[in-house]
Order: C-alpha cells, then structure tokens, then sequence
C-alpha cells in the first residue's frame, strides 16, 4: 500500500504585485502555488498590491509582521527576487528554502541600468549579484528554467563554494541542489473572447495579418529592429499590422525603459504609429491575454545579440504555444533553439532587419506553412504545460529538505557557509598559527611568533605608505 507524502506548509513570498494584470515573475509565483496546492498548504504572500483570490490557495499582502508571522508558520519557504534581501525574517530563517532563479537579474541590470551613469550602473550590477549570491549561499533548493541557466548557475554555487563534497554526496547529479522548472501555460486551451483588435483597435481590419508582440518593451530586447522590418515589409504586405500587447509595467518597481520611447519614436518616425504599429499604452490583463493570442497570425520576440539572451528564457513565447501562434524569434537563446529543433516557426540573426522582414512575409503570406507550424506545436506543446513543468518542484515539496552543507550534523559541525574571502588578515592568521603550532619546541615557537609580528608590522607599514 503507497504512503501518500505529508501535507507541508509551503510559503511563497513575493514582492510583485498580484492583480488581474501580472507580470512574468508574479505570473510564474501564481501558478507555484497553485501546483503546489494540489498537496499542500499554501500561503502565496506579496508586500505589493494583492486583489486576487483562489480557492485552491491563500493569496495575501502582507507587511513586515504578516511576513515574520508566515516565516514562523511555514515548514518551506521559497523565494525569489528582492524579497528576501528586504526582509531579514526570511534571511535568517532557518526552515528548508527553495529559490527561484529563473530571472538573471544582473544580466539584465547590464542592459536596463546603462542610462542611469556608469558609477549607478555598475552599483546596480553590483546590487543585483549580491542579491542572488545571498540566495545562492542560503538556499537548500534551487530552481530555474532551462537547461542551459542550470549549467549557468551551477557555474555561480560552485564559485560559491555550494557544489562541495557535502552537496555531491548527496546527489552526484546535483539535481538535489538544483532542477530545472520552466514557465509554462495552462492545461486547457485558450477559449475565444470578445474581438480584442480586428475591428476594436482604430486601424486593424477583419482582413489584416497581425503580428503579437507579448508582453512588454525591455531595454534588453529589440524592438527597433522589428519595427524598421515592418517598414520594409508594408510595400509587399500592405495588410501587415504589429501590436505591442503593453508598455506600462503592472509592477511599480520596475520603471519605464527607454527603449520604450525609442520604439515609439521610431515608428512615429516611419510614420508607422496608427497604422502598421500600434501601442497599448496599458497592460493586458493575464486572463485576457488568450484573446489577443487567437486573433494574431504570427506571435514574435526579437532581442539583442548580448550576454542576457544566452541565459534568457522568453516566458511570452510560451503562450505563443498555448494557442498554437507560428513564431518569429531571433536565434541565441535558448527558446530559438526549440523553435528550430522542432519547426514551431522561424529564426533569424539579431538585428539582421532584411531577414526579420523575410522571415515574417513568409509566414504570413504562406497559409501552409502556418498550418505546419500549428501541427508541430500541437506535438510539443504538452511538455510545457504548469502541471508538467512543476514536477521537480513537486517532487522536492514531497520529501524537503535542508541542503546537507548548510545544516551543523554533528559528524561535520558544519556551519552555514559565507562568501569566500581568500587572503584576508583574517585567514593569513589562521595559516600562520596553524604552522606555529605544528612546529615543535618551545623556543621554535616563540620565534616563529617573533616573525609573524615582524611581518605584520611591515605590512602595516605599507600599507600606510600606500594610503
């Protein structure tokens, strides 16, 4: 007879605001939980705007005693962002904590911090990778998106001293510390709405072909280079029309990116504005969005050739297969790679607007290419659902448990571990008395010790010479 696996009472902290119009990160919080839910009980907390309600799960704001409260409630604690850099109860916690670093911020941060001066940009680089390394040296779990971010993090917790003996006994795989657990998109199909853009939006016709850009206007992406492809293209395919689904972020925290406004000069530029590109100045709401997915012929993502797209995981692009809508990507990051390996649409070279506008004609004016799309998608689109996307967090959730390096058996005394700090005063001392007391003789250690001193006073000389 199967033992069913204890209910845990699992707490997911946020900061992201929790509204009918989300975005990726809080978008990916809701449906944690609700998988989780399935099992356990759930508490999904935001410090920010919460107006959303689920049967199946506890959807709250909390403010800093709510949070301390949840924190003492909670058997596991998983976490993502800032949350935990801002809240020291979850810092210092001491249940079993599972991070989410499906978002490499500081990667990120290179491209949306450069228009704040180089001394604020690097101080936002820097920010952004403490934020993680903290995560990094606390977590007992770790989660992320693709294949490739796995083996980039790895990289992080091994410099980090997180992939030890200790770590590799338990899992020489060490999918124990860390799992790939993508984005995904609902188990049931997308159910037509009402018109959302053939006949509602001033310039987009019954007859027009619509190319969807989901989501928003990132500095790390290229929007410029789709825009100036539609130029081209409107001379062979007058009936082209491209919609950005939305440009005012629904999370405060995240400010305006100038490359918003530089896509919207650009196509009021070309003239563009009103009657090939068309901007939502708001943010269509999560529910809302499968409207906009049916209605388009071809969905698009188009960003720059930088360090970001290597590790990126474009989570709109999912819902281009959610409703079964060809894709136009630029290649580089990892979901160009399976749109290729499984013909779900087209790849092209960043920045290369020749091709971009290439690539959009031909699946735009060919019906049965379209259709070879749709059926391919079809056959992989079921890999990508939430519930199959969620199992290795499930499966965690089913037997937690702290990471054994972080934890003090008393066969180890392990501590939790700190950042390494290689030729500090302090690890120089302890070299050196390590050495004095491995010597012999009462008078061999005295003038060892007579050394140290004498090297410690030169050295502080110095370095008062250098000041």
């Amino acid at each position: 007879m199967t033992t069913q696996p204890a209910a845990r009472r699992v707490l997911i902290a946020v900061v992201d605001p929790l509204t009918p119009k989300m975005a990726g990160p809080a978008i990916r919080a809701w449906h944690m939980a609700a998988a989780l839910a399935a099992e356990h009980q759930v508490v999904l907390a935001t410090t920010g705007e919460c107006s959303l309600e689920d049967e199946r799960f506890r959807a709250c704001h909390v403010d800093e005693h709510g949070l301390r409260q949840l924190e003492q409630w909670c058997e596991v604690l998983v976490v993502r962002g800032f949350i935990m850099q801002r809240h020291r109860a979850l810092a210092t916690s001491s249940k079993v904590v599972i991070v989410d670093v499906y978002d490499p911020m500081h990667l990120e941060q290179l491209e949306q911090g450069r228009d704040a001066g180089e001394r604020q940009h690097l101080a936002s680089v820097r920010a952004a990778a403490a934020v993680l390394n903290q995560q990094l040296l606390r977590g007992d779990f770790f989660v992320c998106a693709s294949p490739k971010q796995r083996d980039f993090w790895l990289g992080a917790l091994a410099a980090l001293g997180r992939v030890n003996p200790l770590t590799y006994a338990q899992d020489k795989t060490m999918r124990s510390l860390i799992d790939v657990v993508p984005s995904g998109f609902p188990d049931v199909p997308p159910g037509p709405g009402q018109p959302v853009l053939r006949g509602v939006v001033p310039g987009i016709g019954a007859d027009d072909k619509v190319v969807l850009w989901g989501g928003g206007i990132y500095n790390w992406l290229d929007p410029l280079t789709l825009v100036r492809a539609i130029d081209r293209l409107r001379h062979r395919l007058p009936e082209v029309r491209l919609y950005f689904m939305g440009l005012a972020h629904p999370t405060p925290d995240v400010p305006r990116m100038t490359m918003v406004d530089r896509t919207i000069e650009l196509s009021d530029g070309l003239g563009l504005t009103g009657s090939h590109v068309f901007f939502n100045q708001g943010w269509v709401s999560y529910e809302e969005r499968q409207a906009y997915l049916l209605e388009a012929d071809v969905g698009v993502s188009t960003h720059l050739d930088h360090v970001e797209t290597a590790f990126s995981f474009r989570t709109r692009l999912l819902d281009c297969l959610w409703a079964s809508l060809p894709m136009v990507a630029t290649s580089g990051d990892g979901f160009s790679e399976i749109i290729d390996a499984d013909n779900l649409g087209l790849t092209v070279p960043p920045g290369d607007v020749e091709a971009l506008d290439q690539a959009l004609f031909r699946l735009l004016d060919d019906e049965d290419l379209r259709a070879a799309c749709r059926k391919n998608i079809s056959q992989v689109a079921p890999a990508f659902t939430w519930s199959s996307a969620m199992e290795p967090l499930l499966g965690f959730c089913r037997a937690p448990r702290r990471a054994p390096d972080l934890v003090a058996p008393e066969v180890h005394g392990r501590v939790p571990l700190r950042p390494p700090t290689p030729d500090t005063r302090r690890s120089r001392l302890r070299s050196q008395l390590q050495q004095l007391l491995g010597r012999g003789g009462l008078g061999r250690a005295f003038l060892l010790l007579e050394r140290v001193l004498t090297r410690w006073r030169r050295q502080a000389i110095e370095r008062g010479a250098r000041l």
